[in-house]
């Protein structure tokens, strides 16, 4: 019979970072850093676990920012300087954020005209960007697509190069392999062809699942090695989110009842896919549990039901090896990257704690989430 009481020495619901797994993808990341001499920069877009920064600044490069407040934890937690990139700045932040940050990327022209002397007067020697959209992507999903025909993201056309900027910035990816990689930078470079010439720097922005089991690294080193080549002027930067915590931890929950409704039976957990796990409804998938199959197989079929009361706040159908009770644990695998950072405390429903299961098999809690967490949330 199988044991649905995993990890009985951490309290439930729990994110856990598993150290080895995260460790293997730093180390991934590192190789195609040195062998081709990009620079790759951690995403906290992704993974905002200030905790872990010491353990990534042995591997990679520094970080990069969407918000004054990712900038200002890159600042203070990882002792670097950030690179930044937001939709939109708000001029409040400019000197706080010229203080902190080694580059700014703006998201249009109109954007960089109105702030770039601001920035520049408060800090002479960051590096000024511009994102720019190379009209190509091959993203299904379109709230995922960042280079869409409507999409906000990115300087469309740039014919003139206003003063002071030194580098562009693209990204069309989500969570896609090398091969899509090289189709966008060639729409990229043909695009922009008369301008890369005048650049200093390029960022290929994120999207890269590097450390997935099947990506193809020595592909990208290939193409990493031959925009090398036709720009030997530029310095290359990347910054994959999700491939940094990729598979490299697990959210735990528990069963606290089972529900026979007319169509389908549930196991109601004390976790909540809206409020902890909002991939899961938005992209929407059903992400992988241990020791359980996708779909109504097997003898032993539920959905999953979260703890809020919204309607939708559940996934499914699963099938499991025995009948299944109050008490049980389910592991969410691959619950680490776009989770935390993407979480709300909808309802008031309880916060998972946050902690790392150590390489030598030992638990330390990094978080726990109390009712003041809430109360202040809310005023």
């Amino acid at each position: 019979m199988s044991n649905y009481n995993f990890y009985p020495e951490i309290d439930s619901p729990a994110y856990v970072l598993e150290e080895e797994k995260f460790i293997r993808n730093l180390e991934v990341l590192q190789r195609v850093q040195d062998e081709s001499g990009v620079d790759i920069i951690m995403a906290l877009k992704a993974l905002a676990m200030w905790q872990v920064f010491p353990k990534v600044n042995e591997y990679l490069s520094g970080a990069t920012a969407s918000s004054l407040n990712e900038a200002m934890l890159i600042y203070e937690e990882m002792e670097v300087r950030p690179h930044l990139f937001a939709p939109a700045v708000r001029l409040a932040e400019i000197p706080e954020l010229a203080r902190i940050c080694q580059s700014v990327v703006f998201n249009s022209l109109s954007e960089y005209e109105r702030h770039y002397e601001t920035f520049r007067s408060a800090n002479p020697d960051i590096l000024f960007g511009l994102r720019v959209n190379p009209g190509y992507s091959e993203i299904e999903t379109d709230l995922y697509d960042p280079a869409g025909p409507g999409s906000r993201l990115g300087q469309m056309e740039l014919d003139e190069i206003p003063d002071g900027l030194t580098g562009l910035h693209f990204h069309a990816l989500c969570e896609n392999n090398s091969f899509t990689f090289e189709r966008v930078l060639t729409a990229f470079e043909k695009k922009f062809a008369d301008i890369l010439p005048r650049m200093q720097w390029v960022n290929f922005g994120g999207g890269h699942l590097i450390t997935q089991e099947d990506y193809d690294v020595e592909h990208l080193l290939s193409v990493l090695h031959s925009f090398r080549e036709r720009h030997p002027h530029l310095h290359m930067i990347m910054e994959p989110g999700a491939a940094i915590g990729w598979q490299a931890g697990f959210l735990k929950a528990t069963v606290l009842d089972v529900i026979h409704a007319p169509v389908r039976r549930f196991l109601m957990l004390d976790v909540s896919f809206t409020a902890h796990m909002p991939d899961c409804l938005e992209m929407p998938y059903d992400p992988a549990v241990r020791n359980a199959q996708k779909g109504s197989e097997g003898k032993y079929v539920y959905h999953l039901g979260g703890s809020s009361c919204l309607a939708g706040d559940q996934i499914g159908p699963y099938s499991f090896e025995r009948e299944m009770e109050p008490g049980d644990v389910l592991i969410f695998e691959d619950m680490i990257h776009y989770t935390m950072v993407k979480t709300t405390m909808f309802n008031g429903v309880h916060h998972p704690d946050i902690g790392i299961l150590h390489r030598d098999g030992t638990y330390e809690r990094y978080r726990r989430f109390t009712y003041e967490d809430y109360k202040k949330r809310m005023g």
